[in-house]
């Protein structure tokens, strides 16, 4: 019996050192009960991030940060243990990001999970990267409206020189001739308005008169409509007969024709042939105009004896 309560007692003080380190775990975010998986990232700072903050995938806690230390190389950087606490697959270019999980400044690291095919296995290093600071998300949403101050108050300097220019005595006359100029300007333009009125009142019968001429203008290409169609298909065949035509071959041909006639008026040029001879030959026409002579000689003769030439006999 005594035996007995000594073992009962073991065996309960071994249920509550359990049941004490599992609940001490569970108060940290580890269940040892629940199979885990352990990923590393390598990080210049870390920004505050400590020993069980959260391991995030799309807003929902998957894990905790297990360790955080120094990287045995002495670099100064930093390497973060992130133990999940499912078996979710994760790309092997996923980015392990620290950013602020709320306004306390409170660190969290948001997996932002890859496109890649092959998978991280746990124990591989993650890319990582850091969330600006808030005071750095302040800088940057001010900034642009430190710069737009900046150019307003640059503008109203340049507002405020420009009225002191325009009120010192010199400027303020030259602002009244300009009123004045500008007054003398509608002044003008209303006697043009007036004029173009009167105008347009004593020549109302004659506007009245073009307006009809172009309305029958108008009338008359549309009675003509399909005269003027006619006319354009004419043309279009025309033009169709002319594209149809071997043009070229004839320009071609005549081409060659005047140079066959300027090759002839050259030979002629040169005395080649009969007619280029008669040309060119004094000694043939001095023959033609002696042999003119000679018939004019022998018709005179003939004229003045002609019995030496024709004789008659009756019997």
């Amino acid at each position: 019996m005594k035996r007995y309560k000594s073992i009962l007692i073991g065996v309960t003080f071994i249920l509550s050192l359990a049941l004490f380190i599992w609940g001490y775990n569970f108060l940290k975010g580890k269940n040892i009960l629940q199979k885990q998986f352990f990923y590393y990232a390598k990080y210049e700072s870390i920004e505050g991030l400590e020993v069980s903050n959260a391991v995030l995938i799309n807003g929902l806690r998957v894990g905790q940060v297990n360790q955080v230390y120094f990287d045995p190389d002495l670099s100064g950087d930093i390497i973060v243990l992130m133990m999940l606490s499912q078996d979710f697959p994760v790309p092997k270019n996923s980015v392990a990001r620290i950013f602020s999980a709320d306004l306390m400044g409170s660190k969290s690291i948001d997996l932002k999970l890859g496109s890649a095919i092959e998978l991280a296995r746990p124990g591989d290093t993650l890319a990582s990267a850091t969330e600006g600071s808030i005071k750095d998300e302040v800088n940057a949403q001010v900034q642009p409206i430190k710069i737009k101050a900046e150019n307003l108050l640059s503008s109203i300097d340049s507002l405020v020189v420009a009225i002191q220019t325009i009120f010192n005595e010199s400027a303020r006359e030259n602002l009244v001739e300009s009123f004045n100029d500008i007054r003398l300007t509608f002044s003008n333009l209303e006697r043009t308005t007036s004029n173009i009125d009167t105008l347009v009142e004593s020549e109302a019968n004659r506007i009245a008169s073009i307006l009809s001429n172009i309305d029958s203008v108008s009338l008359t290409l549309r009675d003509n409509r399909e005269s003027i169609s006619n006319i354009i298909g004419n043309l279009e065949t025309f033009s169709d007969s002319l594209v149809k035509t071997d043009i070229v071959a004839t320009f071609d041909k005549a081409n060659k024709s005047l140079s066959e006639l300027d090759e002839i008026l050259t030979k002629i040029n040169e005395g080649e042939g009969t007619l280029g001879m008669l040309l060119h030959n004094d000694t043939l026409y001095m023959e033609v105009n002696k042999s003119a002579e000679e018939l004019n000689k022998l018709l005179e003769d003939i004229r003045l004896n002609p019995k030496r030439y024709v004789k008659f006999s009756l019997f």
